[in-house]
């Protein structure tokens, strides 16, 4: 299919390359949009290991436990279209250092804190300045790497740091949970503030692509309810049940309200997400495997965190570790997928066959057992996964912020984070569902109070979740093979990206 602008304005503002397209700097800007992603993935993870530390010196209930990781997808999730606009309206820049400032703050603010209602207030408000911070990063690597080559090259280093900062926040948590205290896995993202800060303020140069456009108040508040409701419904399906009315209610609320915004799309004059970011079949099918990827990875960091506590007896900062040979592979195939198969067989291949590997390891990982061990039960499945969603989540990133006009880089950068978030609610929802019914119906009839058949009850609900993900990365394997275009995306390495149609 062939390449075409959308307008004129649409085509200068894409073939304008900005400052640090031609920078020599470019690759400090880099370290700097890699940090403030590591600090954003790192929250998803690295209060969970802390949770039963900050429990304990809180005091508040079980029920309420999950709202500290809860407050935070939920106002991430429903505010990153809003995040990602304002990105292009007021500058990347801009948007970059207040996400940052601001993150850093509520993040010291939450480790301060003398309660619960102090603590959730925090997580809530790290997802607000976090749903600024993420697609401003994402869109400022899109807009200064326009060379191929060196586009992928920097995709590969983002997306490794996406698909690992998971099992990286775990590792991190683990230790200074341990070696200091909980409220550290909140102050540690203040030190890592300060650099990115420092590095954006001193390397950036701030672009305001959309300044000619305004804010679609309509699409904002559509969207934002919708994002909510449902990443709303999916937490309550957890604590409650598929058939409270707390969640098929909110879920049904959270589509009817996503629906009424696309069609408010197609009448805005300044829509908050055109339309025409998501006619590109290559961009629907990278949207769609990150939804997918993004699901899947709970069945791998979740469940083989318990199951490395509760049933190996691992310390968090020995589960932290178990992660990484993980996170090596992954970033293997991070620059292996990007810089060379990409380029060269296009993702027709590449993301089906990293979904298929992810399928294996995920199989493979079902075996184990009440008495299995590390080192022959886990950590080949482990390098597997790890390799395997290596070719997916950093080509999928690439070509869905690929050839996308400067003005709608924010934003397109915000759908893309929205599909991961909005996909590891749905996966964290699902799999601890189905894990729990799993361990329901395997006592049916048994001892409960047996330890030996509570232990194997635990272990049925770990390799549901397994199976169920491996189902995901294989629906993931159909859909990128049935949507993606053959051969190699065309793209000229000495242009700026344009917008396919």
């Amino acid at each position: 299919m062939s390449q075409k602008t959308l307008s004129e304005d649409a085509q200068a503002g894409a073939a304008e390359a900005p400052p640090e397209a031609s920078s020599n700097k470019r690759w400090w800007i880099l370290a700097v949009v890699a940090l403030a992603q590591l600090m954003v993935v790192l929250d998803a993870t690295i209060v969970n290991i802390a949770l039963p530390s900050a429990q304990a010196d809180l005091g508040f209930s079980d029920g309420n436990r999950q709202w500290i990781v809860t407050a935070y997808a939920l106002a991430f999730a429903s505010l990153l279209l809003l995040g990602g606009r304002i990105a292009d309206l007021f500058g990347r820049k801009t948007a970059f250092l207040v996400g940052i400032v601001g993150f850093a703050a509520v993040s010291a603010l939450g480790g301060a804190a003398t309660n619960f209602e102090m603590l959730v207030t925090a997580r809530a408000l790290q997802g607000v300045f976090g749903a600024l911070l993420a697609p401003a990063a994402l869109s400022l690597l899109n807009t200064t790497f326009t060379d191929a080559k060196e586009r992928a090259k920097a995709f590969s280093v983002y997306g490794a740091i996406a698909g690992a900062g998971g099992a990286v926040g775990l590792l991190l948590g683990g230790i200074l949970t341990d070696a200091l205290d909980w409220r550290w896995t909140l102050y540690v993202n203040v030190v890592i503030a300060v650099f990115a800060f420092a590095g954006g303020w001193l390397l950036l140069h701030n672009h305001r692509d959309a300044s000619n456009s305004k804010l679609d108040v309509p699409g904002t508040i559509l969207v934002a309810a919708g994002l909510f409701a449902v990443v709303y419904g999916f937490s309550n399906a957890e604590t409650h049940d598929w058939g409270s009315p707390a969640t098929w209610g909110f879920l049904i609320a959270g589509g009817v309200l996503l629906a009424a915004f696309t069609w408010w799309q197609t009448k805005a004059a300044h829509p908050l997400l055109p339309l025409r970011i998501l006619t590109d079949r290559n961009r629907a099918a990278s949207l769609f495997a990150l939804l997918i990827s993004g699901a899947g990875m709970f069945g791998v960091f979740l469940f083989l965190t318990y199951y490395l506590q509760l049933n190996l007896g691992f310390s968090p900062t020995r589960t932290g570790v178990a992660f990484l040979p993980m996170v090596a592979a992954l970033m293997v195939t991070a620059q292996l997928g990007t810089t060379l198969l990409l380029p060269r067989i296009g993702p027709k291949a590449v993301v089906p066959l990293g979904f298929a590997v992810s399928v294996a390891g995920m199989a493979w990982l079902t075996g184990i057992g009440t008495d299995s061990d590390y080192v022959t039960a886990v950590l080949p499945q482990l390098i597997i996964v790890g390799l395997g969603l290596g070719l997916v989540m950093p080509a999928a990133m690439e070509l869905a912020t690929g050839g996308v006009a400067a003005e709608d880089a924010g934003v397109a950068s915000a759908t893309v984070n929205a599909m991961q978030q909005v996909g590891g609610s749905i996966g964290t929802a699902l799999l601890n569902t189905l894990a729990a019914s799993a361990a329901t119906d395997y006592l049916a009839g048994k001892d409960p109070s047996n330890k030996l058949v509570q232990a194997q009850a635990t272990i049925e609900s770990y390799t549901t979740a397994f199976w169920w993900s491996a189902g995901f990365f294989a629906v993931g394997a159909v859909i990128a093979f049935l949507l993606y275009r053959r051969g190699v995306p065309e793209q000229d390495p000495d242009a700026a990206p344009v917008v396919h149609m």
